[in-house]
């Protein structure tokens, strides 16, 4: 990935790089989120299912821009063949795609890289700044 930058910590040593700080890296669910929720108990759906059409048109502008989009799925390994098809036919411009992930929500990330997340409540817009509670380690 180009747009990665190294970086070294105090005494040298080089850490893990990092995007440039007006590059997002994006990871997106797909189910209930870009299209209509599928479990993978049903996997016949997602041959069908409709994709929605605000979530395409702003993850498509963010690949514009030159963001990273990673789909980040529940659905399993068997799934993968399925979903890179259904994510081509529907016309989605993506890096990569992560399937596996724990099903079941309530996801806490800890990472040591900066994590901002986004709850999706049914519609893909612009994202816009607003405070927000969080929960973090004590110092």
């Amino acid at each position: 990935m180009s747009n990665l930058k190294s970086i070294t910590d105090e005494h040298g040593r080089q850490l893990s790089p990092v995007l440039d700080k007006n590059t997002k890296n994006f990871l997106i669910d797909i189910d209930g989120t870009i299209c209509d929720d599928v479990p993978n108990e049903e996997p016949e759906r997602m041959v069908t299912c409709a994709a929605y059409p605000d979530a395409l048109e702003i993850i498509n502008k963010w690949y514009d821009e030159g963001h990273i989009i990673t789909f980040f799925t529940s659905r399993t390994e068997v799934h993968r063949e399925i979903t890179e098809t259904w994510l081509k036919v529907n016309g989605f411009k993506y890096h990569g795609l992560l399937v596996g992930k724990p099903r079941g929500g309530n996801y806490h990330w800890i990472d040591n890289h900066v994590v901002k997340a986004t709850h999706f409540e049914g519609k893909f817009t612009d994202l816009v700044k607003k405070m927000a509670e969080i929960e973090v380690f004590e110092p």
